[in-house]
């Protein structure tokens, strides 16, 4: 491919990232408006809710319509969840344009790996959309996902390069990609286990939400929803390590060197193990195991950020 041919694709690929970025900015706005808009029905549900007057021996009784109520804010979470699938659209256009101007998977250093995360963010949330309705998540997982692509390319933007010889490898393909699935489920669940936590405070004081967030479910239901997508990663994340491994071995001629990448991938499947472990003890099941799963988001970005962006290791290739 010719030069002019590669930058029209590094420019398009680009392109694309941004509008990902502008349409997450919208669909963020449009959920937090939502979110508010729920949280001001709330303070003045008291005093609107019921009345009642008495008409001689016939009482009156005038309720406020909970879908009438909740109308605005449901119709913001509609369209913040139609842009969100258009947005994950436009960041898989990106993906795919940056993979043909690299003539590679986009998955060689860090800001492709970033904008990959980032994609796997959303469809995990998209793919779970399908089931259930999800607009009370919607603010908690966009957010995140905007980050990582913010930070992509304001700081991890680089060039597309030729792999180093230790990722030119099919277990790139393999490792990463199960990787990029369980970043995306892990940021749901920690998002989902974080709702629970202020959930539980709300019902403890009395409280219920309004507007799009009256959807939200029970501090129980939301503990069970972080436990089934955690549930689903763990084996994926264990296959990620064990694939890590066998790929190691043939790049360095070992399976295992207890490299800090290694050592925090090791960590964070630890984390995850023991909220497992959690799930089904008695005294740990509830919130103790929410925090457990917020732990294991926060091992998992620093295996990513701070291995390998403040520590020298085999796996500092992310091209900074």
């Amino acid at each position: 491919m010719t030069d002019g041919g590669s930058m029209s694709l590094a420019e398009a690929s680009n392109a694309a990232i941004y509008a990902t970025m502008v349409t997450l900015t919208v669909a963020m706005v449009l959920f937090a408006a939502s979110f508010a808009s729920g949280r001001r029905r709330t303070t003045s549900s008291s005093s609107v809710a019921s009345r009642e007057t008495a008409e001689g021996s016939v009482a009156v009784i005038d309720r406020v319509d909970t879908a009438v109520a909740a109308e605005p804010g449901r119709r913001l979470a509609n369209v913040a969840m139609s842009l969100t699938w258009l947005a994950t659209g436009l960041l898989t256009v990106g993906l795919i344009l940056r993979g043909l101007w690299a003539g590679r998977v986009p998955w060689g250093n860090m800001y492709e790996f970033s904008i990959s995360s980032a994609w796997g963010v959303l469809v995990v949330f998209l793919v779970l959309s399908t089931r259930r309705d999800l607009r009370w998540l919607g603010l908690f997982v966009v957010t995140p996902a905007l980050l990582t692509l913010g930070l992509a390319v304001t700081v991890l933007y680089t060039e597309a390069a030729q792999l180093v010889p230790a990722l030119k490898s099919y277990w790139l393909v393999i490792h990463v990609s199960a990787a990029i699935i369980c970043a995306g489920a892990f940021t749901v669940a920690a998002s989902a286990a974080a709702l629970s936590l202020v959930q539980s405070r709300r019902e403890q004081r009395g409280l219920t939400w309004q507007g799009v967030m009256a959807s939200a479910p029970s501090t129980e239901k939301l503990q069970t929803f972080t436990s089934r997508i955690i549930a689903f990663a763990f084996p994926l994340w264990t296959f990620a390590v064990i694939a890590g491994a066998i790929w190691a071995e043939n790049a360095w001629g070992r399976y295992w060197g207890w490299d800090p990448k290694e050592t925090w991938a090791f960590i964070t499947w630890v984390v995850y193990a023991a909220y497992l472990h959690a799930r089904s003890t008695a005294g740990w099941r509830g919130n103790r195991a929410s925090w457990i799963a917020i732990l294991g988001l926060v091992t998992f970005l620093i295996n990513y950020f701070g291995v390998n962006i403040f520590v020298n290791s085999l796996h500092s290739y992310g091209g900074l």
